[in-house]
């Protein structure tokens, strides 16, 4: 199948640039790329001879080795450079970084940073794409197309679909990318969080259901993602402590099973277990949470393969 017509985007900076269509197609062309990480030689010829740079000014481990992953199994360089390890250490402004990168003539720049906004201010001023690898608070488009193909893969759809998600709303950008998502393709979101870390307004603009308890939030749902307290990103305490929030918050075998008895457990991770998760819940049938990491590698390929060399792109089932 081509996806000539859908019309894509120099850039990735968040899912509302997508409709559902767009959004379907992605997760086909990263279906397609899946079974390239069970081959014996992991590797597809696509973007021999791109140079994909990784540029990340906050600290990661999954999304970084997912997106170096995926530049590899699709032939392309890659460059990494990280804040602490580049001249904005000594002043350097971050459009001046970006320009110096460009000199050297890279085929995508793959950012996340700090500071909300980031990758779009990078994206009208670059030529190259950009795609956004989380930017502060505001959004994480490849985590959350990730978790659609968890979802999807496991259920056969997303329309129709109840998923709650639960913990820290205000501070997450998993939440954001993921209501626009989830919503583009037809499930009903639903969610929970203390009221010092509830965004009700954002939640209602992008159609989520919003509860101060996750009783409410888990009844009836499909799929269940939850949150990381995003301590980095909260001005002040926002909780009495990590033994209160689980007690009322985190997720336990008990509360799972409030949900539907075929219920997904999602976390972008890092996982606090004790906090976020038991250990019991983390261990679960239920949970896809390493399923989650084995489907970033090929969303992400999936990207780059319709970002970067999209003036050449093959069909898909051809690249793989």
């Amino acid at each position: 199948m081509s996806y000539e017509h859908l019309n894509w985007p120099k850039d990735l900076l968040d899912l509302d640039q997508f409709s559902a269509e767009h959004l379907e197609a992605i997760l086909d062309v990263a279906e397609n790329f899946r079974e390239v990480s069970d081959r014996e030689i992991k590797k597809v010829p696509t973007l021999r001879g791109k140079l994909v740079v990784l540029f990340f000014h906050e600290n990661s481990t999954r999304t970084r080795l997912s997106f170096e992953v995926a530049a590899k199994r699709l032939s392309a360089d890659t460059v990494a450079l990280s804040a602490s390890g580049s001249s904005m250490a000594k002043g350097e402004s971050l459009l001046d970084t970006a320009r110096n990168i460009m000199a050297m003539s890279p085929d995508a720049l793959v950012i996340r940073h700090s500071a909300s906004g980031a990758p779009h201010f990078l994206a009208r001023r670059l030529p190259c794409p950009i795609l956004n690898a989380g930017d502060g608070a505001h959004a994480h488009p490849t985590q959350a197309l990730l978790d659609l193909l968890t979802i999807r893969r496991k259920k056969g759809k997303i329309a129709g679909l109840k998923v709650a998600i639960i913990g820290d709303i205000a501070h997450s950008r998993v939440a954001r990318s993921n209501m626009i998502g989830l919503r583009t393709l037809g499930a009903e979101v639903a969610v929970a969080g203390p009221p010092s870390m509830m965004a009700p307004k954002l939640a209602e603009e992008y159609g989520a259901r919003v509860y101060d308890r996750p009783e409410p939030a888990l009844d009836g749902a499909d799929a269940v993602i939850m949150l990381r307290i995003q301590l980095e990103r909260q001005s002040g305490q926002l909780f009495p402590g990590a033994r209160e929030y689980a007690s009322v918050y985190g997720m336990d075998l008990a509360r799972l099973a409030l949900a539907r008895p075929d219920c997904l457990l999602l976390h972008p991770g890092p996982v606090n277990q004790g906090v976020e998760l038991t250990p019991e819940a983390y261990e679960c049938p239920a949970s896809v949470i390493l399923e989650q990491v084995t489907n970033g590698v090929a969303v992400r390929m999936a990207l780059l393969f319709l970002l970067v060399d999209n003036s050449e792109r093959l069909n898909p089932a051809q690249a793989a």
